[in-house]
């Protein structure tokens, strides 16, 4: 038997081969999928519904076992996470259902690097332990695991879920509907809505308050400028990240900014920095004075 070293660096060599071998083969079904999903829609088009309700339990299928490769990945990554726990005699109650659900599922799939973890799990723990994972003895196999090893035909609601979801993305009319009545515009409630010049009165009284509502806040808008008057401020912060700490992030407004003015700013305000180079007593000169300093500085 090999020391419990070397035997837990070939289980963690073989569990990073398996979550990428997990992750290639999800991408291929993916890519075969919607291969599959654009040919249904065809038989959908030209009217071969019974062959499309036959065909599309394959992509049923296919479905099911992706999703069962993505909880075999998120396994291995956990095992490989607590790699620590895995040295001891015993397999930590913790790390049970993954362990064993991995060893069920292994000689059910295609994937032969998690059929090599399955190996070294064995040679792990013993051949009791495997036996009891093979067979699901005790029960410690995941639930959606054996779920989706299940070999059984789709119910005939989740094939009619799965063609109508082709139908609507393809933009495929299926089902067809049904010809609806014609809906009526004729309005028989003579006697409760006025008509004629009744109606005209009702209908000016409530035109003419709205007309004089909106002179009333046109007036208040050109009296005060509205509050986005003026250029928007040219600050645009990304948001950051998400992670295990902060899983939502957020970006607050500029106006919660605490934005105060340098020391260079402030003094400038005061005057302090630079003085004003204008005229003596503070006055700005009108047009005629500039124009006669002017004609005295061509002189």
């Amino acid at each position: 038997m090999a020391p419990s070293a070397t035997l837990t660096t070939r289980l963690k060599v073989q569990l990073k081969l398996s979550i990428a071998r997990l992750r290639m083969v999800q991408q291929k079904d993916e890519a075969e999928s919607k291969m599959q999903r654009r040919a249904m829609a065809q038989l959908l088009e030209a009217g071969k519904i019974e062959s499309a309700k036959i065909r599309v339990e394959n992509i049923i299928r296919s479905d099911i076992t992706t999703e069962l490769h993505e909880i075999l990945e998120l396994y291995c990554e956990l095992l490989l996470a607590r790699l620590g726990m895995l040295e001891a005699a015993t397999c930590d109650a913790g790390l049970e259902e993954p362990v064993k659900s991995i060893m069920y599922a292994a000689p059910r799939t295609e994937v032969k690097e998690l059929q090599q973890v399955r190996l070294l799990l064995a040679e792990k723990f013993g051949k009791e332990f495997m036996l009891q994972a093979a067979d699901n003895l005790d029960g410690k196999v995941a639930e959606k695991v054996l779920k989706k090893l299940r070999i059984e035909p789709p119910p005939q609601a989740l094939v009619n879920g799965y063609l109508e979801e082709i139908a609507r993305t393809y933009g495929v009319d299926w089902p067809k509907k049904p010809p609806g009545d014609v809906p009526k515009f004729v309005d028989d409630d003579d006697e409760e809505s006025p008509s004629g010049g009744q109606a005209q009165k009702n209908l000016e009284a409530p035109l003419l308050a709205e007309a004089e509502g909106a002179d009333e806040r046109d007036q208040l808008s050109r009296a005060t400028p509205p509050r986005d008057f003026g250029p928007s401020s040219p600050l645009r912060v990304n948001p950051p990240a998400p992670s295990t700490d902060n899983p939502h992030p957020r970006v607050k407004g500029t106006e919660s900014l605490d934005l105060k003015p340098s020391k260079k700013m402030q003094d400038a305000s005061a005057g302090k920095g630079l003085q004003s180079r204008g005229p003596v007593g503070g006055t700005i000169p009108d047009i005629d004075e500039l124009a006669a300093r002017f004609a005295a500085l061509k002189k």
